[in-house]
């Protein structure tokens, strides 16, 4: 029995005229992220960096050289507003990280880029996160983790559908 199984237990008593199968999954899917959360945090912590930042810097890194997107690209594939993101970017560009520049394709626009400090650490943050997932998931089977990609990437591709109807 885990936690999920206790609260599961303690409605089926309160509530018994309701399916709760669903409710045990997303509770489990729920405490995962929430418990595998706080040991990813730990990991961007030791490399001095929020979530947030460490995934501005990823995203421009895994965008390939000249490792560089424009605020609202960056705004856009990690699904936050550009208000947000100009605050992250604001904290990068102090801390030496980013750099902004003129678009020279159309002055009025901005593209952030990497520096050379920046990709340095977002290199070994990447190599200790990349890790620590691994450990995150080693109570599973290589096929286990496979059978769980793929029923996770089929129920996103139904959530993410959902939110995002085509027209």
């Amino acid at each position: 029995m885990d936690h999920v199984d206790v609260m599961l237990d303690q409605w089926r008593r309160e509530r018994p005229d309701l399916d709760l199968a669903a409710v045990g999954t997303i509770g489990r899917l729920g405490r995962f992220a929430l418990l595998a959360g706080r040991v990813i945090e730990e990991v961007f912590k030791q490399h001095g960096l929020q979530r947030g930042e460490f995934d501005v810097l990823a995203t421009l890194r895994r965008s390939g050289a000249p490792y560089e997107l424009m605020p609202s690209e960056l705004a856009a594939l990690l699904l936050m507003s550009r208000a947000g993101m100009t605050s992250r970017i604001d904290r990068l560009e102090s801390a030496g990280l980013v750099e902004r520049s003129t678009d020279p394709a159309d002055r009025r626009s901005v593209r952030i880029a990497l520096t050379a400090a920046g990709r340095a650490l977002v290199d070994a943050a990447f190599t200790d996160h990349a890790a620590n997932e691994t450990a995150l998931l080693s109570g599973l089977s290589g096929e286990e983790r496979a059978t769980l990609d793929g029923l996770l990437r089929k129920l996103l591709a139904d959530v993410e559908g959902a939110e995002n109807p085509a027209p």
